[in-house]
């Protein structure tokens, strides 16, 4: 029988030793730098799950008021001054959010601003300037709500999900490449892991329409 040489038992053991060490290190390390990312997406989680709370919080008012005349009533849409139609609605009602919409039409200018828990939607009459601004907000559970789905949140923070979903999925594997390394917890881990997945599959198959 072909005996294994030693040095390669040496170096396999040696590596085994690294591989456990840098699991643990970055199961730790990675876990108190993403720690308040993860709790924002899991107490988040609740609140998605819970969307009648946002109802008790949503609050809209309305705003009639007008602009000048020959920014909005020239011959053709082209004409229309889009920039201060903007910048003084921003000025004047403290707007927030992006600028997602910006329609022109025959009879009217229609703005849409949108961002985490707020809109505003803006209807201008072109033939006299005057418009109505309908401004919705829905708390700080609608603003928990889009910054987990990253929705009207920017690209910074859409990154921000990406990198944070990451972080999630290294602390999972770095745990379980731990969990191979400890002999009397490795098969009572596996299979609490395995009954968790098995869990979730029966509670889709039965409870899901």
């Amino acid at each position: 029988m072909e005996q294994v040489p030693k040095a390669s038992l040496t170096g396999g053991k040696k590596w085994n030793k690294k591989l456990a060490s840098w699991s643990r290190w970055l199961h730790i390390y990675l876990s108190l730098f993403s720690f308040i990312a993860l709790l924002f997406f899991a107490v988040t989680g609740i609140t998605l799950n819970h969307t009648e709370w946002i109802s008790h919080q949503q609050h809209t008012t309305s705003i009639k008021d007008s602009l000048q005349k020959d920014w909005v009533n020239g011959p053709d849409t082209n004409s229309v001054n889009k920039l201060m139609i903007v910048e003084t609605i921003r000025n004047r009602h403290h707007v927030k959010g992006s600028l997602s919409e910006f329609v022109t039409d025959e009879y009217q200018c229609t703005l849409s601003f949108n961002g985490p828990g707020y809109s505003a939607d803006i209807f201008v009459n072109r033939e006299n300037g005057v418009y109505e601004l309908s401004e919705t907000t829905t708390g700080w559970v609608g603003v928990l709500n889009d910054l987990h789905k990253g929705r009207d949140s920017g690209k910074v923070w859409a990154w921000l999900i990406d990198v944070s979903a990451i972080f999630m999925l290294l602390v999972s594997l770095t745990g379980l490449i731990m969990l191979f390394y400890l002999k009397k917890k490795r098969i009572p881990g596996l299979l609490v892991m395995a009954i968790g997945g098995a869990l979730l599959w029966l509670l889709y198959w039965l409870a899901v329409p």
